[in-house]
């Protein structure tokens, strides 16, 4: 008799040390949920809700995404890092129209988020995490398109929602085209070009011209620090010079950003008329240029290299480009 209690209060403890192991658990998973309930923000019916306060999105914005391909030779299958097209390049610019002002946020390359598969005709098939590079390349159809949509959404996605209004998107072969157009970029050079491009030394003053300005914005591989966070950097050097010539010229001929989009229209994809599009570059012009700003975060060697955001430095850029403070 003594040992089947003894049995039974083994069974009973055992049970009681399952229950609080479980117990453990599901307190361990409600406090993680309401951490990242705390931390992160939550949508519901239009309102942003962010570290206990609300927001509402700002009236009157206007987005464009704009995306710099390049094309990755070696492979045949888009399963391939190294596979066809890429985004090798994406900004994209902000426009509010009640302020006349324009703010961009370029993104880094690496970025791993949510990309969606499309089968023909642009079906989703599937979605997964992966560079944002390359949702351009994950489109059965070879339709320039479908295949800006679908990074078009990767974008969205990584936003937090934002609505991506349009797009735009140019092969890296343009560079030279628009550089040379305005007369060529000025640009002090910030790293070691040697055996790449022997014209572009360190620390020197240099008006980029032809192959020099596509040598300086898409050269990563093969310089001291191959990181895309440090391409970047020349990218958005090179965007606030080419940016500068392009006032310039536009003070100096009217007609000036007309016959820019004309020069390079060979070279770009893009949802809407070319009415459109030159309004788009009539607001580049004239609105007020309030600079460009990255999405923090730490880059990772994966299968390849990985970039991840910050999500609440990511939070709070969406907040401070898109929303406003609910008032009652």
């Amino acid at each position: 008799m003594r040992m089947k209690n003894k049995s039974a209060l083994k069974y009973v403890v055992a049970l009681v040390l399952v229950f609080l192991v479980a117990a453990a658990f599901l307190f361990i998973g409600i406090w993680e949920r309401q951490q990242g309930r705390y931390s992160g923000g939550v949508i519901e019916d239009g309102v942003l809700t962010y570290m206990g306060e609300d927001y509402v999105p700002k009236a009157n914005l206007e987005t464009f995404l704009v995306l710099g391909l390049d094309k990755y030779e070696g492979a045949a299958s888009a399963e391939s890092h190294e596979a066809g097209v890429q985004a090798d390049f994406l900004m994209l610019f902000v426009f509010d129209n009640d302020v006349g002002q324009c703010q961009a946020i370029q993104i880094n390359r690496d970025t791993m988020t949510t990309v969606n598969r499309l089968g023909i005709g642009g079906v989703k098939t599937d979605s997964f995490t992966r560079q944002i590079a390359l949702a351009y390349n994950y489109v059965a159809d070879d339709n320039d398109k479908i295949r800006c949509r679908n990074t078009k959404d990767s974008v969205e996605a990584l936003l937090h929602g934002v609505k991506v209004d349009h797009y735009l998107s140019l092969t890296m072969d343009s560079v030279t085209a628009m550089n040379d157009f305005v007369g060529g970029v000025e640009v002090t050079v910030l790293d070691d070009f040697t055996g790449i491009d022997d014209t572009l030394v360190k620390g020197q003053k240099v008006t980029l011209k032809g192959e020099q300005a596509l040598h300086y914005v898409r050269t990563r591989y093969g310089l001291e620090d191959s990181t895309n966070s440090t391409r970047m950097e020349r990218q958005q050097q090179y965007i606030k010079a080419l940016y500068s010539r392009i006032l310039s010229a536009k003070e100096e001929n009217a007609d000036f950003l007309v016959k820019l989009v004309d020069a390079v229209d060979e070279y770009v994809a893009y949802d809407s008329s070319n009415h459109k599009m030159q309004k788009f570059a009539e607001k580049f012009g004239a609105y007020e240029f309030l600079g460009i700003t990255n999405i923090q975060g730490e880059s990772k060697v994966g299968e390849f290299m990985e970039f991840y955001p910050h999500e609440d430095a990511l939070w709070e850029l969406v907040i401070s480009l898109f929303y406003v403070p609910k008032t009652v």
